[in-house]
């Protein structure tokens, strides 16, 4: 082809690839036809995804000043730990046994913080002891207070051990600022509302995420354990308590290992686990019992969500138990950058204030694409609500709608359920695609099964109820 002729097709180029990409952006990804697609996809996700290792190096916290009597602050002998193991190329910064009263810490490359038996690191109450850092707020990037355990940009860092993370949170302190009364709050007193709507306010308008500064005066809380833009991390074997917000939330992160971890708590918002915006992640063997969703994968809030555009992408959850929760697998709300390849199996569930088993929240305010969720072998007690949990209006409406499609869920088996089997309430113009069922067994329900738009609806030996489940509300299911 020559110059001229070249010249004179790209606009016809030009289009054919956009047509390409809208199809390829809107059209349907995969479709599963059995659970051995994503068995194989499980397999090639486990090579993926490796814990660091660290040099053979200890540093203990008591060498450096430290003093566990559970009211000495211990501030500067973290810094000074974490700093010359990390200058010194990493390895082990030890807290032994007593209990280590401090501020924020700040964890560096290389380094892995490691609590022996019956060490127990105390954060501070004190929200001046918290230095205000670039961080997410419930999907929303902001300058706020820093997470009890920070990093930023750092790689291969580790939380490990027996011991124990104590958020020091309760209706006397943190909880309160959730404004209301169940959690201490009283007439009078400060709380979120004000600062929480200025931040979404400043969201929509895109203000730069760095002229939006809280912290002292405006009473956000802070999460227990956030690395922002890392890879490679590590949490393992410790056990978390009483957090002010979120336990753990990677924003941003790669390559990230969460095992053998006990999270507990009952304050508001207490989040188990929330991976937000990640790639390649695991989270296997833990215990759950919170004041809100146990694990709940997140890509963004609406603007801040859609600017970075990142999907919360290759997620495996196995053998992990939930007890208390909003939800036991979630994914949503802050989801506007979508999520994919999100895979759970071989988990057990049992509380009367477990909300759902398999939750999915979004709205139109979000958009965004949750594709390829695969849920199999997973064994309920009892819930309250819903086992399997779609909703496209979970907050106000917007001009981005969402898309949720190619969800499987086999081997569910629950003794007591709660008001719904299956729930599914999505836009006429979005309905749920290609949701699939197969040998799954559920009684002591309400209500089967409630759908109002959904496609391509498949069920495969599902009983709930004692009665095998073939139409809902004239959804055709097989």
């Amino acid at each position: 082809m020559n110059s001229r002729k070249y010249r004179a097709s790209l606009p016809k180029i030009a289009f054919a690839l956009f047509v390409l990409f809208t199809i390829n952006a809107k059209g349907q990804s995969k479709v599963w036809t059995s659970s051995k697609q994503p068995l194989q996809e499980i397999e090639q996700l486990r090579k993926q995804i490796k814990a660091p290792v660290f040099k053979n190096k200890d540093y203990n916290i008591a060498d450096f000043g430290a003093k566990g009597d559970g009211s000495t602050k211990n501030s500067e002998a973290f810094k000074k730990a974490i700093e010359t193991c990390n200058a010194n190329g990493g390895g082990r910064v030890v807290v032994p046994a007593g209990k280590w009263l401090t501020g924020p810490l700040y964890l560096k490359s290389n380094v892995n913080l490691h609590l022996q038996d019956n060490a127990v690191i105390l954060f501070s109450q004190d929200p001046k002891d918290y230095p205000i850092v670039f961080t997410r707020w419930e999907g929303m990037e902001c300058m706020n207070y820093s997470a009890q355990i920070y990093a930023y940009g750092e790689q291969n860092i580790a939380v490990t051990g027996t011991g124990t993370l104590d958020g020091n949170a309760n209706n006397e302190a943190w909880w309160n600022w959730n404004g209301k009364k169940a959690y201490g709050w009283k007439e009078g007193m400060p709380k979120q509302t004000k600062a929480r709507d200025s931040l979404h306010v400043l969201m929509h308008q895109k203000v730069d995420p760095r002229k939006r500064v809280f912290g002292d005066g405006h009473y956000l809380r802070p999460n227990m354990l956030q690395p922002y833009n890392c890879k490679n991390i590590l949490i393992s074997g410790v056990k978390m308590i009483s957090s002010p917000m979120w336990f753990m939330n990677p924003v941003l992160c790669e390559n990230v290992t969460i095992e053998k971890v006990n999270v507990q708590a009952k304050g508001p918002n207490t989040d188990g686990c929330d991976p937000e915006a990640c790639k390649n992640v695991l989270i296997k063997d833990c215990y759950f019992d919170t004041g809100d969703d146990c694990i709940a994968i997140k890509s963004g809030r609406d603007e801040d969500g859609r600017k970075y555009g990142r999907p919360a992408e290759n997620h495996l959850i196995e053998n992990c138990e939930m007890k208390d929760g909003h939800g036991g697998v979630v994914i949503g709300s802050e989801i506007a950058g979508g999520a994919r390849n999100i895979y759970a199996i071989n988990c057990t569930m049992d509380s009367p204030e477990l909300d759902r088993v398999l939750r999915i929240k979004t709205s139109s305010s979000r958009g965004g694409v949750i594709e390829n969720v695969f849920m199999k072998d997973i064994k309920v007690g009892t819930y309250r609500d819903a086992a399997v949990h779609c909703n496209m209006f979970y907050e106000a409406p917007g001009n981005y709608m969402p898309t949720i499609r190619n969800i499987w869920v086999e081997n569910l088996d629950v003794v007591d359920g709660g008001e719904y089997g299956v729930y599914v309430h999505a836009y006429k113009e979005s309905p749920v695609q290609h949701l699939r069922m197969v040998n799954c067994n559920i009684r002591g329900v309400k209500t089967p099964v409630k759908i109002d738009h959904a496609k391509d609806v498949k069920m495969d030996e599902v009983t709930i109820n004692g009665s095998k489940v073939e139409r809902a509300e004239g959804v055709l299911m097989n």
